[in-house]
C-alpha cells in the first residue's frame, strides 16, 4: 500500500542538511567579516598616525587639525595688524574698526590708549600715511595656550620725509564662534601687548 508520507525521512534530512549548510554559510561569512573588519582596523591604526620631531606618536587627523589651525592662526594675525597698522585720514576709522573685532579688550585699551595719545588726530593734522611693509608671525604652543609674536615693519610718509619702524608685538590666540565677515577664522587675540619699537631708517 502506497502513502504520501513515505518519504518523509527523505524530506526530513534533505531539511536538516539545507539549515545546516545555511548556518556553515552564515558562519562563514560573519567569521570573513570580522576578519576583515580587524584588518581595516589594524592598517587604519598603523597609518593614522604621525611621528613629532621627539619621537612622540601624534594622530593624523590631530597633525591636520593643528596645521588648519596654524594657516588660519597666520591669516588672523596677518589680518589684525593690516587693519591696525595699515591706516591713514580716509580709513583708519573704518580699519581700526574692523580690527577691533579680531581682539579682545586688550586690543581695545591699546586702541583707547591711543587715541588718547592723540595718535590719531595727528594722522587727520598732518595727512600721514601709515603703511605696513611686511608681517611676520611667529605661533607656540604652550601648555594648551598658542603664544603669538610679531614683527611689523611699517612707514610713515610725511609728504617729503618717509619714516620707517619694527613693531614687535605679543599676546595669545583663542578659539571663538566664527562670524562672517567680522571674524572669519574665528579667532581672538588676547592679552596684546605692543613690545618694542624701533626706527630703522629715514627717507627724504
Amino acid at each position: 500500500m502506497k502513502t504520501p508520507y513515505k518519504n518523509i525521512y527523505n524530506v526530513l534530512k534533505l531539511n536538516r542538511f539545507i539549515v545546516l549548510a545555511v548556518l556553515v554559510l552564515a558562519l562563514l561569512s560573519s567569521t570573513f567579516a570580522l576578519w576583515m573588519a580587524y584588518s581595516t582596523n589594524q592598517k587604519a591604526l598603523n597609518s593614522a598616525f604621525a611621528i613629532n620631531t621627539d619621537g612622540s606618536i601624534i594622530p593624523l587627523k590631530l597633525v591636520t587639525q593643528k596645521e588648519n589651525f596654524r594657516v588660519e592662526a597666520l591669516a588672523h594675525l596677518d589680518l589684525f595688524h593690516n587693519y591696525f597698522y595699515n591706516i591713514d585720514a580716509s580709513n583708519y576709522e573704518s580699519n581700526l574698526k574692523k580690527a577691533l573685532w579680531l581682539g579682545n579688550s586688550s586690543v581695545d585699551n591699546l586702541y583707547r590708549q591711543k587715541k588718547a595719545d592723540g595718535v590719531y588726530n595727528r594722522l587727520l593734522q598732518y595727512s600721514l600715511v601709515q603703511k605696513v611693509l611686511s608681517i611676520d608671525s611667529q605661533i607656540e604652543e604652550q601648555n594648551g595656550t598658542y603664544v603669538f609674536r610679531t614683527v611689523t615693519v611699517f612707514e610713515i610718509n610725511r609728504g617729503s620725509i618717509i619714516d620707517t619702524y619694527e613693531l614687535v608685538s605679543t599676546g595669545n590666540l583663542i578659539m571663538v564662534d566664527r562670524n562672517f565677515p567680522n571674524n572669519p577664522h574665528g579667532l581672538l587675540i588676547t592679552n596684546y601687548f605692543e613690545n618694542t619699537l624701533k626706527k630703522l631708517n629715514d627717507k627724504s
